[in-house]
């Protein structure tokens, strides 16, 4: 049995693959014809539209960049604290 490589798919493709599973809902394809035609489940294509939903490609490209330089800037915040409470107690003598 083989299995299937996951795929990452890009914010760009998501909003596409979105716009055609709307174009297809609305064409009379069913649901299960929709999710085999783009490839993804139905878990993912409901997690995608709860995210992107409504958004045009260069927002959700916008939105994926704000979210990786948020994650980035929490990362230092949590180093720089781990910095400063290691520097106080350094600084009370207690080592």
């Amino acid at each position: 049995m083989s299995e299937k490589r996951r795929k990452r798919h890009s914010p760009d493709q998501i909003v596409r693959k979105l716009r055609d599973a709307d174009a297809m809902l609305n064409a009379g394809k069913e649901t299960a014809a929709v999710l085999q035609a783009l490839e993804v489940s139905e878990s993912t294509l409901d997690r995608w539209r709860k995210q992107y939903g409504g958004m045009k490609s260069e927002e959700a490209v916008r939105l994926k960049k704000l979210e990786d330089e948020n994650k980035r800037l929490k990362q230092l915040v949590a180093d720089l604290s781990l910095d400063n409470q290691m520097l106080k107690h350094l600084q009370e003598g207690n080592w």
